[in-house]
């Protein structure tokens, strides 16, 4: 893929913020909520032409920067006059008070219409994500265990694990499985007959979106993915997340803290992680030859799918995430060489007994850390790290080559210090 000129990437970041400004700016000049998905056929009308509008425009930006040779121009290159300085900084100022303006009014359009999440699952983590979730929206929770006491201390209804009709009968626009690895498939394969009977609920009562959106929160994508399109009824939505933080390094606040996210099925759609790279507002693609496409631009039901992701998504943006898109195969594939490895070289390291001394240094003391981080974890997380992602052996095939290489490096360097020793005797 070839290089974009600086320009043209500036031009295409400042075309992107401008769309949202422009739109924002468009809301706030009507009196009704931002995002009220419920108003006349000419409101449906002017969302579709709005929609029209930015798939053309990105894809008459696309065309450009694939028409870019990466070159530089002289002119790019001349030095910058004076007073340019001076300009850029009063524009960057500017932005930074629109970017403000319309942060402001995005907390106010999802304030605006709130988000009724379930969270099944409700043990550490589950009660970690809960208490952010009851900020922005109302929040019902279910576990095996009697967490009553604890939900009513959190602000947030507790159903037990046993009356699952219950729990969707609470008209959930999203249900977060907060499970473990080893038992997520068992978990979707008990939801789904109680989800399929939501179903038929929620047509009888003639709602525009046919069922809720599913949301993953494992350490690993594309078991999650699978299982999840394998399962799940067409009518629901599914968005593979992975929170890379916990209660412990979240226990400050989810600022700076990194969320992967995948848009898997938007309003029966499945997005193909393979040809495609999903543009992030979600609902365009770019295919394996650069060109824009919407994914049924002129459905309701899709535009008010895509606005319950995004607003889902908003919270996590809000809590001050980094928020990284990334299809689950890329996501096992970096997880392995990261999050995996640590791991395991945490349980390897542990299990020598490792401990204090009186002369430790200070990367002995990170040693020491790193056990203590990994080995907080069940072994059952670090079983299903292993096991439900297929990139995880190779990274332990790697890594015993690696220790291989080095001790043999050693015995080379041992055996030639005996010839010297030899040679000079």
């Amino acid at each position: 893929m070839s290089r974009l000129k600086v320009s043209s990437l500036s031009t295409l970041f400042l075309w992107i913020f401008l769309v949202m400004a422009s739109g924002s700016v468009a809301f706030s000049s009507s009196s009704s909520p931002p995002t009220d998905m419920t108003g006349s056929s000419s409101g449906k009308t002017n969302k579709r032409s709005k929609t029209h509008h930015y798939y053309s425009a990105l894809h008459a930006v696309v065309n450009n920067n694939n028409n870019n040779n990466g070159n530089n121009t002289d002119e790019e290159a001349a030095a910058a006059p004076p007073g340019r300085l001076e300009e850029l900084k009063q524009r960057e100022a500017e932005l930074a008070k629109l970017l403000a303006a319309v942060r402001t009014e995005k907390l106010s359009a999802i304030r605006s219409r709130p988000l009724s999440i379930g969270v099944l699952g409700f043990g550490r983590f589950g009660q970690f994500i809960a208490r952010s979730f009851q900020k922005y929206g109302r929040v019902v929770v279910t576990s095996r265990s009697d967490y009553t006491d604890i939900a009513n201390g959190m602000g947030v209804k507790y159903v037990p694990l046993s009356d699952l009709d219950a729990f969707l009968e609470e008209d959930l626009d999203v249900i977060v499985v907060a499970t473990s690895i080893l038992s997520f498939e068992s978990n979707i394969e008990t939801l789904v007959p109680h989800l399929e009977k939501d179903l038929v609920r929620r047509a009888r009562q003639g709602k525009s979106i046919k069922g809720p959106l599913i949301v993953d929160v494992l350490s690993v994508k594309e078991h999650a993915r699978q299982v999840m399109l394998d399962l799940l009824p067409a009518g629901c939505d599914i968005l593979c997340t992975h929170p890379m933080f916990g209660p412990e390094s979240g226990k400050n606040g989810w600022n700076g803290l990194t969320f992967v996210y995948e848009k898997t099925r938007i309003d029966g759609v499945v997005l193909d992680q393979q040809h495609q790279s999903v543009i992030d507002n979600g609902e365009a693609f770019v295919d394996f030859r650069g060109e824009v496409h919407s994914i049924h631009e002129d459905s309701e039901a899709h535009i008010e799918a895509m606005d319950r992701m995004e607003r889902f998504l908003s919270i996590w943006e809000e809590e001050g995430c980094h928020m990284v898109p990334m299809s689950a195969k890329d996501h096992d594939s970096f997880a392995a060489n990261s999050q995996f490895i640590t791991h395991l070289m945490g349980r390897i390291l542990g299990s020598q007994g490792l401990a204090p001394t009186p002369i430790d240094t200070k990367g002995f003391q990170s040693v020491l850390k790193l056990i203590g981080s990994t080995t907080a974890d069940s072994f059952e997380l670090f079983y299903g790290l292993y096991k439900f992602n297929t990139n995880s052996l190779d990274t332990i095939l790697r890594l015993r080559s690696a220790l291989d290489e080095v001790v043999e490096k050693l015995k080379v360097m041992e055996e030639e210090e005996q010839k010297k020793k030899a040679l000079s005797s």
